[in-house]
């Protein structure tokens, strides 16, 4: 029989209680003190009216504020921050005004399996030395008058120096051999590039071409960015100083050579 029994249903709050004592009285048509013993609810509960403080609508607004801007932070964390910002709010009044207000924290995304299977990945194929390994691919911008320009970003991962970024309307595979020829003249030819699996990175052209001069190619696993770390650091500590860019004339080389950043400090110094 116990699998027949219903489940347990989590306590409501007053506010429920009593609309829901309400509904029953409107569908039923019976008296208050009748639908309060049925229900289990005591009539003072029911008959007293809720009192809400004056600042309470102001307090509020302050919660909401903080969380859309904090949208990991639960009612604790939040709580936390109105009383540092000088309301006089415990955590069980956060609580009802959070769950009254129908806040939540969203779910966090499951992570995806890292297996570092792939040779080319940034754990499984570390840089030892100066010129070891590079990395480059592409961001995407646009300019003031929405027009779409793209940057190539290369990177020395030893030394997280970025040693150039090409500005053009339109990057190919052509214009990635031209911007690798003219750095393997200035800087020499790494043992190993890292890419994508973009279409200008894994063109026929290109690993001919790489592979000609004595360096070698390395693939992260498609839609695997994280095997790619030491490019997607870069770019997020350059996105800020991207909109530098959005004057600079189209196919203008941007020579970058002195600026490196560091993962533990995540600054940019030129």
């Amino acid at each position: 029989m116990d699998q027949f029994r219903p489940e347990r249903a989590e306590p409501l709050s007053p506010a429920r209680r009593r609309a829901c004592l309400d509904h029953v009285r409107s569908l039923f048509r019976v008296s208050e003190r009748r639908a309060c013993r049925a229900l289990k609810q005591h009539r003072s509960t029911q008959r007293k009216p809720p009192k809400s403080r004056a600042d309470e609508a102001r307090l509020v607004a302050d919660m909401i504020v903080l969380a859309r801007q904090y949208g990991r932070y639960g009612y604790r964390r939040i709580a936390a921050l109105l009383r540092g910002a000088g309301w006089q709010v415990n955590d069980k009044r956060g609580e009802r005004l959070w769950r009254r207000e129908g806040l939540k924290v969203p779910m966090k995304q499951p992570k995806k399996g890292r297996l570092w299977l792939n040779d080319g990945s940034c754990v499984r194929l570390r840089p030892e030395y100066r010129h070891h390994v590079w990395s480059y691919d592409f961001v995407h911008c646009r300019t003031e008058d929405g027009k779409v320009f793209r940057t190539l970003n290369i990177l020395d991962e030893f030394s997280r120096e970025c040693l150039a970024i090409r500005v053009k309307r339109k990057l190919n595979s052509g214009d990635v051999i031209d911007a690798l020829s003219d750095l393997f003249i200035l800087r020499g030819i790494p043992a190993c590039i890292r890419s994508d699996n973009g279409p200008e990175f894994v063109a026929q052209a290109v690993r001919d071409w790489i592979a000609a001069v004595g360096a070698k190619t390395a693939y992260i696993e498609p839609g695997s960015p994280w095997e790619n770390g030491y490019w997607e650091s870069f770019n997020a500590r350059l996105r800020p100083f991207r909109q530098h860019a959005l004057h600079a004339p189209a196919g203008q080389w941007m020579n970058c050579s002195t600026v490196r950043y560091s993962t533990a400090s995540a600054r940019l110094k030129s």
